[in-house]
């Protein structure tokens, strides 16, 4: 099961994160390497009518998602990770 951030719009996810949440928009795929423990990756993956915005909450996390996309269009978010485990409902430790 993912960890997904929902938003009002199904599509514009990524932005909606910066403006809703202070986010920013990275434009390569990051990894943990990219960030420090504060932040979260969020990979918002285009599904055409709507889009999905996973939380990586860990390396295998981030790994299973990218396997998973195949092709499809996607944005890569950074954001406070306290903020995504809320808006998520993730719980560090917890898995």
């Amino acid at each position: 099961m993912g960890f997904y951030i929902e938003v009002t719009k199904n599509r514009g996810k990524a932005q909606q994160i910066v403006k809703l949440y202070g986010g920013r928009i990275v434009h390569y795929a990051p990894t943990f390497d990219d960030i420090t423990q504060n932040d979260a990756i969020i990979c918002v993956v285009d599904n055409g009518l709507f889009e999905a915005a996973c939380f990586c909450h860990s390396q295998d996390e981030l790994r299973r998602i990218w396997s998973g996309i195949t092709g499809r269009p996607v944005t890569w978010v950074i954001m406070d990770r306290t903020k995504a485990c809320e808006l998520t409902g993730y719980v560090e430790g917890g898995e």
